[in-house]
């Protein structure tokens, strides 16, 4: 159930590190116990951190999680009510991070659509990074693009193409975190796959996730 973990520097009392789970992968999501212990201080200690929580003081996405091992991945918006605050998980250079957002901003999401299909009565669905998915009449969405839903409803405000011009984000490899435009993107083959420039840097187009056009509709 835990895993332990060495604690840096001498001297320290070693912390138990909570195994997520979840609708985002394990290795890229982070226990809301670890988020309310180890990121925001919130708690002293895994007891106090699972109490906050177990009393639905923790509202992920809008809706209250009491799970301490829930985990929180790419995206996701964390709300604390009794402190008026919120946070958006973003990717950072070593691993993910919490960052703070206004209100206004906790209302929507990006999410990016991994691939699609066609269902019952000619509707298609689209799956999406965090793991949900959504049914729509439309075939104009396409893998790489991104929707921007509304929470808690998860209704599709806005939608952004993974095309040059618009603005995107990298969230993992080493340059994870990054932002800026799309330059150019280079096809896959049966021997490479595809690339995407940004400036002076480039990456695997599976590590872009776009997050506006002119400018990013979220905080970075």
């Amino acid at each position: 159930m835990h895993t332990k973990r060495i604690a840096s520097g001498y001297g320290k009392k070693p912390k138990w590190v909570v195994t997520p789970r979840g609708p985002h992968r394990k290795e890229e999501s982070i226990s809301l116990l670890m988020v309310v212990r180890d990121i925001l201080k919130y708690a002293d200690n895994a007891r106090e951190a699972r109490r906050i929580i177990n009393k639905g003081m923790i509202l992920v996405d809008k809706k209250p999680r009491k799970d301490p091992r829930y985990g929180v991945g790419l995206m996701d918006v964390i709300e604390i009510p009794k402190t008026g605050e919120y946070f958006r998980v973003l990717p950072g250079k070593k691993r993910h991070v919490i960052k703070k957002i206004n209100e206004k901003e906790s209302n929507i999401k990006p999410c990016k659509i991994i691939d699609k299909r066609l269902v019952k009565k000619g509707r298609i669905q689209l799956n999406l990074h965090d793991g949900g998915n959504i049914l729509v009449d439309d075939n104009k969405y396409k893998p790489g693009d991104t929707v921007i839903l509304e929470l808690p409803d998860r209704k599709i405000k806005d939608w952004i193409k993974f095309e040059r011009g618009n603005v995107a984000m990298i969230v993992r490899g080493r340059h994870s975190g990054d932002t800026g435009k799309i330059d150019e993107i280079f096809p896959g083959s049966a021997i490479h796959k595809s690339l995407t420039t940004m400036g002076d840097l480039q990456t695997l187009t599976e590590y872009i996730f776009v997050i506006g056009r002119d400018k990013p509709m979220i905080e970075t």
